[in-house]
């Protein structure tokens, strides 16, 4: 199964709620044509589909536990091979979270060309997800709760970038500038990639 993604390349894509990784993904795929794919919207719409798998995920999530990292992987995996034959590559969306995550990935299903970096402020990301609250209706965008995110988010991820450091994919790309700015240094990370 893993065969058929060989060869294709794998971008980790990290950054803090609100930093604007999502935006730059939407325009990596709009530019390489490379699939999005977002740990949490895929366990989404697995709940939502209504499959055994949803329910016994839907079950760990209201208990608030981590889903298994097996069964993350699989849903990944999965979603890389439905998409083997139209994707020229992968942007993997808010992983890993830990340098665990990363190894387990790269054993099962393959090894990254890019850590692509999109850094905002802390400050930055509170004021965009704030303006998001306004308008999303979700729960979690209020500052309390953002703050707690943003704080584990760093102690979560500061280890995972030093990792991925130590083999030189890292690329950090500033995203307080203006949209476009920012996607004209993640064009020039993906462009240089080995």
């Amino acid at each position: 199964m893993a065969d058929k993604i060989k060869g294709k390349k794998i971008i980790f894509v990290v950054g803090g709620p609100g930093s604007g990784k999502g935006t730059q993904c939407e325009k990596m795929v709009a530019k390489y044509g490379y699939t999005h794919l977002s740990s949490g919207d895929l366990l989404r719409l697995e709940v939502a589909s209504g499959s055994e798998r949803g329910k016994n995920l839907q079950a760990i999530m209201q208990k608030g536990e981590l889903v298994p990292l097996d069964t993350v992987l699989d849903m990944i995996l999965d979603a890389m091979v439905a998409k083997a034959d139209t994707s020229k590559g992968y942007l993997i969306d808010g992983y890993p979270r830990e340098v665990k995550q990363g190894e387990e990935f790269e054993k099962k299903i393959g090894a990254p060309s890019l850590l692509l970096y999109v850094d905002a402020s802390g400050p930055t990301m509170v004021k965009r997800l704030m303006k998001r609250g306004e308008t999303s209706g979700r729960a979690d965008d209020n500052e309390e709760t953002i703050k707690k995110r943003l704080d584990l988010y760093y102690k979560a991820t500061e280890p995972v970038i030093a990792f991925y450091e130590g083999r030189g994919i890292v690329r950090k790309v500033n995203s307080e500038l203006p949209v476009d700015e920012v996607f004209a240094a993640v064009a020039k990370a993906v462009d240089g990639m080995k």
